[in-house]
């Protein structure tokens, strides 16, 4: 089996925070979003002995692409990238890698999402042809959401509809037990030029692999997380700190921290001092960052910035940026910036 990647979007709507960081390697309670998602597989990376991870990008560059390396090397994966410069779609990032669909297994997991799930490779047995990871959501209509029979087998795949079919939500995990079938069907709607939204879907494949023949199963997320725009992110932070400060101290032992209150859970990084301040709840620092007489909670602030006479929430703030500010703020400020 084969893990698959794809993260070449530019994740427009998350700006400002993506014009220097792609979205998957944003930081997150002090890890890395794509790390994450890597190690929310590693069960299933160990169970089925996998060795290989494929990385589909866009035009990120060499950091970007060692960085790629380095996780893989970390997770004793081996490494390949193919590239989506111009952004077509799922479906279109998929192609991309069509050199590596031979007819193994494979898993995709697309790098905006996050999951809390204990029964992955336990789903993935010999009798099942093809596994599509739900959630039950409020919002169906801006999801591809999947409408199922009584016994879970997947009937009709719809990308973002109109009317109310269903609220099960695909969450951007699937499995599929012949690479060379999904090969075939993206080579397929890519010849046939079917689009939608000027974009070709990886829903648009599923449906008519569904309706040629093979049989897709539906299994639900405990926890699903997504990265989608600014409020999502804070929330997924806010998910993420709440769910692992039960079992992992979050703030690192060389924080100092000086006449402050730190409302748990927060995550701080290596070397950020904290002076005259409360912070917290569900706040993220990252490290090397310096705060001073200011009260946050319910945000996300990276490495190497200067936050000063702050009052925020809500409130993202970039790498290596200063913010100096007096009253109540929601801040959206992105890398290398400076606000006074």
């Amino acid at each position: 089996m084969k893990i698959i990647i794809p993260m070449a979007g530019k994740g427009s709507r998350l700006l400002p925070h993506t014009l220097n960081t792609p979205k998957p390697l944003m930081y997150i309670a002090g890890k890395t979003i794509l790390r994450r998602l890597v190690e929310s597989l590693s069960k299933i990376i160990q169970v089925f002995s996998i060795q290989e991870i494929i990385f589909i990008i866009g035009n990120f560059g060499n950091k970007v692409e060692k960085q790629l390396i380095r996780l893989s090397h970390d997770l004793n994966l081996n490494p390949i990238i193919y590239y989506q410069i111009m952004p077509l779609g799922t479906a279109d990032a998929l192609l991309k890698a069509k050199n590596s669909l031979t007819g193994e297994p494979i898993l995709v997991a697309f790098s905006d999402s996050l999951f809390y799930h204990n029964s992955f490779d336990k789903e993935i047995t010999h009798k099942a042809d093809n596994i599509i990871w739900t959630k039950k959501v409020k919002n169906p209509h801006l999801f591809g959401i999947v409408k199922c029979d009584y016994s879970g087998i997947i009937t009709h795949f719809i990308e973002k509809p109109n009317n109310y079919v269903s609220n099960l939500a695909i969450v951007g995990l699937y499995y599929f037990k012949n690479s060379l079938l999904l090969k075939k069907e993206l080579q397929s709607i890519f010849d046939r030029n079917i689009k939608n939204e000027e974009e070709y879907q990886l829903t648009s494949v599923l449906e008519n692999m569904r309706i040629k023949g093979e049989k897709f199963i539906s299994k639900q997320v405990q926890e699903w997380m997504d990265f989608g725009n600014q409020k999502r992110t804070i929330y997924s932070n806010s998910r993420i700190l709440s769910i692992e400060s039960k079992n992992s101290k979050l703030i690192h032992e060389k924080v100092m921290i000086k006449n402050s209150l730190i409302i748990e859970p927060c995550s701080i990084g290596k070397n950020t001092s904290i002076e005259n301040s409360i912070i917290g709840p569900y706040v993220s620092i990252g490290k090397y960052t310096k705060v001073e007489n200011s009260n946050i909670k319910k945000s996300l602030i990276q490495d190497y910035t200067t936050i000063q006479y702050a009052n925020l929430n809500h409130s993202m703030i970039g790498n290596q940026s200063i913010y100096i500010g007096e009253k109540s703020k929601k801040v959206s400020l992105s890398d290398y910036s400076v606000y006074k």
